[in-house]
């Protein structure tokens, strides 16, 4: 590792590879300041030939260092691949987009109280993502605000004052993609349904839920407001939502997210 890197990813898989990209993109890193340690050889290979990266089969002493570390490994293998690495960890600023694994974990692992968990989503893929954050005590404001930096490529972020409601931020945004291609899934059946082809169908639901989510984004009034404005009393509209409540469609969507924050929850105390 050159004593130029600055920036190291433990693992350098989907996420990794969208942070990475955003950032090169954006002309934030340069290739020669980053370090990624990936065990996967076809990964790795990918890796140098997709961003010019040095990566590595395993960490060593050169991960001393890099200034802040990137988590990126899947949850269930983070202390197998924490625990070598532990003795030149200590100095860096920690930054966990891993799912499940609480805070004092990372500490415990790495020796650092500097450390940050995140809880992206796959639209961070595109940059189009929303990422929740919560920073121990020892995160100074300088080192919230370089996280921000590193993040931006994804797509938003939100900070959360309490660590606990990372478990709600994976509930609503974390888990929240697969809860919407849920929904356009079912409208694509139903397009099927009404004479449609497949393909017709799901331009017209990802479309329309694509804008949709512009406007609400866009707009200053209430999600609430914007569906009214829809729901002409005895319209095609009206007798649509009318079928959703008395089916308990709202409900059962509250069901889900909460079942979603009490796994993740579950998770925590697991991995932890």
């Amino acid at each position: 590792m050159n004593s130029a890197h600055t920036l190291a990813f433990i693992g350098g898989g989907n996420m990794a590879g969208a942070i990475l990209g955003g950032l090169l993109r954006a002309g934030q890193v340069q290739a020669a300041d980053v370090l990624v340690v990936e065990p996967y050889a076809p990964q790795r290979d990918k890796l140098r030939a997709d961003f010019g990266v040095e990566a590595l089969a395993a960490g060593d002493a050169s991960l001393a260092r890099a200034g802040t570390v990137i988590w990126a490994v899947k949850p269930q293998l983070f202390t197998a691949a924490a625990e070598p690495l532990q003795a030149w960890l200590g100095g860096a600023l920690h930054l966990s987009v891993m799912a499940g694994i609480p805070s004092a974990s990372l500490v415990r692992l790495t020796g650092s109280e500097r450390v940050v968990r995140s809880m992206p989503n796959t639209p961070a893929l595109v940059g189009k993502g929303m990422t929740g954050l919560y920073a121990r005590p020892a995160v100074s404001a300088d080192e919230r605000a370089a996280v921000e930096r590193l993040l931006k490529p994804t797509g938003q972020t939100l900070w959360v004052d309490r660590e606990d409601d990372l478990d709600a931020v994976t509930a609503l945004s974390g888990s929240g993609p697969a809860y919407f291609f849920f929904f356009v899934e079912a409208m694509m059946a139903a397009a099927v349904d009404m004479g449609l082809t497949a393909e017709q169908g799901r331009r017209l639901a990802l479309a329309t839920c694509g804008g949709a989510a512009a406007l609400g984004l866009a707009s200053p009034e209430s999600p609430t407001t914007l569906r009214e404005r829809v729901t002409s009393k005895g319209g095609t509209t009206h007798a649509a939502i009318t079928s959703l409540q008395g089916d308990g469609v709202d409900a059962a969507i509250r069901r889900a997210v909460r079942a979603a924050q009490h796994r993740a929850a579950e998770l925590g105390k697991e991995f932890g």
